[in-house]
Protein backbone atom coordinates (compact mmCIF):
# COMPACT_ATOMS: atom_id res chain seq x y z
CA UNK A 1 0.00 0.00 0.00
CA UNK A 2 3.33 2.23 0.30
CA UNK A 3 3.62 3.78 -2.81
CA UNK A 4 7.57 4.89 -3.73
CA UNK A 5 10.18 7.54 -4.47
CA UNK A 6 10.29 7.58 -8.17
CA UNK A 7 7.04 5.71 -9.48
CA UNK A 8 4.82 8.94 -9.32
CA UNK A 9 4.42 11.93 -11.53
CA UNK A 10 5.37 15.47 -10.57
CA UNK A 11 2.07 16.44 -10.88
CA UNK A 12 0.39 13.80 -8.81
CA UNK A 13 3.24 14.26 -5.75
CA UNK A 14 2.79 17.88 -5.95
CA UNK A 15 -1.08 17.72 -5.80
CA UNK A 16 -0.88 14.53 -3.15
CA UNK A 17 1.34 17.05 -0.55
CA UNK A 18 -0.65 19.93 -0.83
CA UNK A 19 -3.92 17.92 0.03
CA UNK A 20 -1.82 15.64 2.53
CA UNK A 21 -1.00 19.13 4.22
CA UNK A 22 -4.15 20.55 4.49
CA UNK A 23 -5.49 17.46 5.92
CA UNK A 24 -2.69 17.23 8.69
CA UNK A 25 -3.10 21.18 9.51
CA UNK A 26 -7.34 20.65 10.04
CA UNK A 27 -6.81 17.67 11.75
CA UNK A 28 -3.80 19.58 14.48
CA UNK A 29 -6.65 21.96 14.66
CA UNK A 30 -9.50 19.01 15.60
CA UNK A 31 -6.17 17.44 17.63
CA UNK A 32 -7.69 18.44 21.21
CA UNK A 33 -5.46 17.46 24.44
CA UNK A 34 -7.90 14.67 25.46
CA UNK A 35 -7.04 12.91 21.89
CA UNK A 36 -3.13 13.00 21.99
CA UNK A 37 -3.49 9.87 23.72
CA UNK A 38 -5.89 7.74 21.53
CA UNK A 39 -3.65 9.57 18.53
CA UNK A 40 -0.21 8.37 19.68
CA UNK A 41 -1.91 4.85 20.62
CA UNK A 42 -3.58 4.31 17.05
CA UNK A 43 -0.53 5.89 15.33
CA UNK A 44 1.71 3.54 17.22
CA UNK A 45 -0.66 0.23 15.61
CA UNK A 46 -0.83 1.58 12.26
CA UNK A 47 2.82 1.29 12.33
CA UNK A 48 3.52 -2.09 13.87
CA UNK A 49 0.59 -3.46 11.91
CA UNK A 50 1.72 -2.60 8.58
CA UNK A 51 5.59 -3.36 9.13
CA UNK A 52 4.00 -6.93 8.71
CA UNK A 53 3.79 -8.05 4.98
CA UNK A 54 2.44 -11.13 3.87
CA UNK A 55 3.64 -11.86 0.25
CA UNK A 56 0.55 -12.35 -2.55
CA UNK A 57 2.27 -13.09 -5.93
CA UNK A 58 4.46 -10.60 -6.67
CA UNK A 59 2.89 -8.24 -4.40
CA UNK A 60 2.35 -8.10 -0.35
CA UNK A 61 -0.22 -6.47 2.02
CA UNK A 62 -0.48 -5.36 5.32
CA UNK A 63 -2.88 -4.34 7.54
CA UNK A 64 -3.45 -0.94 8.10
CA UNK A 65 -6.25 0.18 10.59
CA UNK A 66 -6.95 3.71 9.45
CA UNK A 67 -10.97 2.95 9.17
CA UNK A 68 -10.37 2.16 13.02
CA UNK A 69 -8.38 5.95 13.48
CA UNK A 70 -11.29 8.08 11.76
CA UNK A 71 -13.75 6.47 13.92
CA UNK A 72 -11.61 7.30 16.75
CA UNK A 73 -10.35 10.14 15.53
CA UNK A 74 -12.08 11.98 12.65
CA UNK A 75 -9.88 14.68 11.29
CA UNK A 76 -7.06 14.46 13.74
CA UNK A 77 -6.64 10.80 12.03
CA UNK A 78 -4.21 12.74 9.40
CA UNK A 79 -1.41 13.90 11.88
CA UNK A 80 -1.40 10.35 13.37
CA UNK A 81 -1.10 8.37 10.21
CA UNK A 82 1.36 10.47 8.92
CA UNK A 83 3.91 10.49 12.09
CA UNK A 84 3.17 6.72 11.50
CA UNK A 85 4.27 6.91 7.60
CA UNK A 86 7.06 9.38 8.32
CA UNK A 87 8.56 7.18 10.91
CA UNK A 88 8.38 4.12 8.56
CA UNK A 89 10.05 6.20 5.65
CA UNK A 90 12.58 7.24 7.36
CA UNK A 91 13.80 4.07 9.98
CA UNK A 92 13.13 1.25 7.41
CA UNK A 93 12.96 2.86 3.84
CA UNK A 94 8.96 1.51 3.59
CA UNK A 95 7.18 3.96 1.01
CA UNK A 96 9.66 7.02 0.87
CA UNK A 97 10.18 11.03 1.25
CA UNK A 98 9.09 12.23 -1.60
CA UNK A 99 5.50 10.28 -1.87
CA UNK A 100 4.90 10.96 1.80
CA UNK A 101 2.39 13.48 0.90
CA UNK A 102 0.79 10.94 -1.35
CA UNK A 103 0.39 7.78 0.91
CA UNK A 104 -0.43 10.39 3.50
CA UNK A 105 -3.61 11.31 1.72
CA UNK A 106 -4.34 7.73 0.18
CA UNK A 107 -4.75 6.32 3.81
CA UNK A 108 -5.80 9.11 6.18
CA UNK A 109 -8.39 10.69 4.28
CA UNK A 110 -10.87 7.20 3.51
CA UNK A 111 -10.27 7.59 7.56
CA UNK A 112 -11.85 11.08 7.59
CA UNK A 113 -14.70 9.33 5.12
CA UNK A 114 -15.13 6.55 6.65
CA UNK A 115 -15.64 8.93 10.07
CA UNK A 116 -18.50 10.54 8.29
CA UNK A 117 -19.95 7.76 6.76
CA UNK A 118 -20.14 5.62 9.84
CA UNK A 119 -20.42 7.86 12.38
CA UNK A 120 -24.37 7.85 13.12
CA UNK A 121 -24.10 3.95 13.16
CA UNK A 122 -21.07 3.53 15.36
CA UNK A 123 -22.75 5.85 17.71
CA UNK A 124 -25.56 4.01 18.00
CA UNK A 125 -26.84 2.98 21.69
CA UNK A 126 -26.59 -1.06 20.81
CA UNK A 127 -23.24 -1.90 21.01
CA UNK A 128 -23.80 -4.46 18.53
CA UNK A 129 -24.91 -2.20 15.90
CA UNK A 130 -21.86 0.14 16.41
CA UNK A 131 -19.78 -3.07 15.95
CA UNK A 132 -21.34 -4.29 12.60
CA UNK A 133 -20.91 -0.36 11.37
CA UNK A 134 -17.54 -0.45 12.54
CA UNK A 135 -16.64 -3.32 10.68
CA UNK A 136 -18.43 -1.74 7.56
CA UNK A 137 -15.83 1.46 8.23
CA UNK A 138 -12.75 -1.31 8.10
CA UNK A 139 -13.92 -2.86 4.69
CA UNK A 140 -15.00 0.63 3.05
CA UNK A 141 -11.78 2.20 4.70
CA UNK A 142 -9.30 -0.34 2.67
CA UNK A 143 -11.95 -0.02 -0.29
CA UNK A 144 -11.43 3.40 -0.48
CA UNK A 145 -7.68 3.57 0.12
CA UNK A 146 -6.96 1.54 -2.64
CA UNK A 147 -8.93 2.87 -5.26
CA UNK A 148 -7.21 6.44 -3.83
CA UNK A 149 -3.23 4.51 -4.65
CA UNK A 150 -5.03 2.62 -7.98
CA UNK A 151 -5.69 6.27 -8.87
CA UNK A 152 -2.41 7.72 -7.65
CA UNK A 153 -0.51 5.36 -10.08
CA UNK A 154 -2.96 5.66 -13.25
CA UNK A 155 -2.91 9.14 -13.30
CA UNK A 156 1.05 8.69 -13.72
CA UNK A 157 0.92 6.67 -16.79
CA UNK A 158 -0.68 4.44 -18.38
CA UNK A 159 2.25 1.94 -17.92
CA UNK A 160 0.78 1.82 -14.28
CA UNK A 161 -2.62 0.46 -14.60
CA UNK A 162 -2.24 -3.30 -14.02
CA UNK A 163 -0.43 -2.27 -10.94
CA UNK A 164 -3.69 -0.11 -9.41
CA UNK A 165 -5.63 -2.98 -10.71
CA UNK A 166 -3.47 -5.55 -8.65
CA UNK A 167 -2.81 -3.57 -5.62
CA UNK A 168 -6.99 -3.59 -5.74
CA UNK A 169 -7.39 -7.38 -6.39
CA UNK A 170 -4.40 -8.28 -3.87
CA UNK A 171 -6.06 -6.23 -0.85
CA UNK A 172 -9.47 -8.02 -1.00
CA UNK A 173 -8.63 -10.08 1.70
CA UNK A 174 -7.24 -7.49 3.95
CA UNK A 175 -10.35 -6.15 3.21
CA UNK A 176 -12.31 -8.87 4.64
CA UNK A 177 -9.94 -8.98 7.91
CA UNK A 178 -9.85 -5.09 8.50
CA UNK A 179 -13.60 -5.45 8.72
CA UNK A 180 -13.57 -8.08 11.53
CA UNK A 181 -10.73 -6.52 13.10
CA UNK A 182 -12.63 -3.12 13.12
CA UNK A 183 -16.01 -4.66 14.37
CA UNK A 184 -14.54 -6.57 17.31
CA UNK A 185 -12.36 -3.41 18.13
CA UNK A 186 -15.09 -1.14 18.19
CA UNK A 187 -17.48 -3.62 20.48
CA UNK A 188 -14.66 -4.10 23.15
CA UNK A 189 -14.11 -0.31 22.93
CA UNK A 190 -17.75 0.44 23.48
CA UNK A 191 -17.85 -2.04 26.31
CA UNK A 192 -14.76 -1.12 28.27
CA UNK A 193 -14.30 2.69 26.96
CA UNK A 194 -16.94 4.64 25.55
CA UNK A 195 -15.84 7.85 25.61
CA UNK A 196 -13.08 6.91 22.42
CA UNK A 197 -16.07 7.78 20.28
CA UNK A 198 -16.96 10.70 22.04
CA UNK A 199 -16.25 12.56 18.59
CA UNK A 200 -18.64 10.54 16.79
CA UNK A 201 -21.41 10.67 19.44
CA UNK A 202 -20.81 14.55 19.77
CA UNK A 203 -20.70 14.52 15.82
CA UNK A 204 -23.70 12.62 14.96
CA UNK A 205 -25.87 14.36 17.32
CA UNK A 206 -25.42 17.65 15.82
CA UNK A 207 -26.42 16.34 12.28
CA UNK A 208 -29.53 14.29 13.48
Amino acid sequence: MHIVDGALSNEVVIAGSVLAAGGIALGLRKLDIEKIPAAGMLSATFFVASLIHVPIGPSSVHLILNGLAGLMLGWAAFPALFVGLLLQAVFFGFGGLTVLGVNTLNIALPAVLVFYICRQGVAARSAITSAVWGGIGGTLSIVLTTLLVGASLALSGDEFIPAAKLVFVTHIPVMIIEGLLTGFAVYLARKVKPELFAELTVSAEATS
